[in-house]
């Protein structure tokens, strides 16, 4: 069987480049930009690499203006690649054929589709008639989105009169009525609430599950990584950078570990930043992170030098490893 046909999503050395005018600083600068305009190219995506199989949730994560949405964008059909192979359930993406649109969803967390002035029905409507979907199967389809995401009282209050995360719920809704099969999912959780995360969150893995949906999901908050994904795409400067499960990549990243202490008298505290960085100290507690190599020595020294009545060393918060990838710092080699 041919490799592609294996899989939900390929991408084999996928380029894309953008023309940009360079903008010279200041009113006169920009007077003459004009005039004589000096263009670059911006390499947004560098020979990235990829696959999905039918029913993965992958993570696809880096720092800002890494190349996620633009990736997004070309599996999506929007933008046209410089160079490389995409191809999605088995379909050109720009080509555009209806058979293909019906199939899958764009949900960017910072664009609306919902129509402002009116009750998010309305935009229902619509869809159910841009994707042909039929009554029956369209009342079914809505009635199932409407109790996994629990927005039947909002159906018929004005969009502008809605909280962002009451918004968000209806944006799933209108882009997932035509039960798409691949989801394309742009930092869904931005901008929300703690519980209103929450509710997307279920919602996502509920659908993932529910119908094998294949399932991209960019952020930059990390329980939604934590939460849905086992599989990380890490992409940076356009290139994928990290491909593999969730726990290696922590393992690659996780250089210090993390000394908790309770003493049993008061310490010096400026002692206590001999052994290591202190990141908290509220006695009888305190906080400190060393590096991996150096966790036994300093448990030793803690427990030799200080009125110790517990220790427990402990590995780093997963935040805080995740967030090293979003600065940018450098990754070993791509895994597969």
């Amino acid at each position: 069987m041919d490799e592609s046909s294996e899989k939900a999503i390929l991408v084999e050395h996928l380029s894309k480049n953008f023309e940009v005018i360079e903008k010279k600083e200041g009113f006169l600068g920009s007077i003459s930009s004009l005039v004589s305009a000096k263009k670059k190219v911006v390499r947004a995506l560098k020979n990235a690499s990829f696959s999905l199989r039918e029913g993965e949730l992958v993570g696809f994560i880096g720092p800002n203006g890494a190349g996620k949405t633009t990736a997004l964008k070309v599996l999506s059909g929007l933008l046209y690649p410089t160079a490389g192979f995409v191809q999605v359930l088995g379909f050109d993406p720009w080509d555009k054929k209806p058979e293909f649109l019906k199939k899958i969803a764009l949900v960017m967390g910072q664009k609306n589709q919902l129509w402002w002035d009116l009750p998010a029905q309305e935009t229902f409507e619509l869809n159910r008639a841009i994707y042909e979907i039929p009554k029956n199967k369209y009342k079914e389809n809505l009635s199932e989105l409407i109790e996994l995401l629990q927005v039947r009282k909002l159906l018929n209050i004005q969009v502008r009169k809605l909280s962002l995360g009451q918004r968000m719920r209806l944006e799933l809704v209108a882009s997932l009525l035509h039960h798409p099969s691949v989801l394309f999912l742009d930092e869904p959780t931005i901008g929300l609430d703690v519980v209103a995360q929450q509710k997307i969150r279920d919602f996502i893995f509920d659908y993932n599950k529910r119908y094998k949906a294949t399932i991209i999901l960019t952020s930059h908050n990390m329980r939604d990584l934590i939460d849905l994904t086992k599989r990380i795409i890490v992409i940076d400067k356009g290139g994928i950078i990290f491909d593999g499960k969730l726990t290696d990549l922590v393992g690659e990243f996780a250089k210090e570990k993390i000394i908790k202490v309770y003493f049993s008298k008061e310490v010096d505290v400026r002692k206590l930043e001999g052994v290591g960085k202190l990141k908290r100290f509220d006695f009888p507690q305190a906080i400190i992170s060393v590096p991996r190599e150096a966790s036994a020595v300093a448990a030793a020294e803690l427990l030799q030098n200080f009125p110790i009545a517990d220790l427990t060393i402990e590995e780093e918060a997963i935040e805080d490893i995740i967030r090293r990838v979003f600065r940018g710092e450098k990754i070993k080699k791509v895994r597969h």
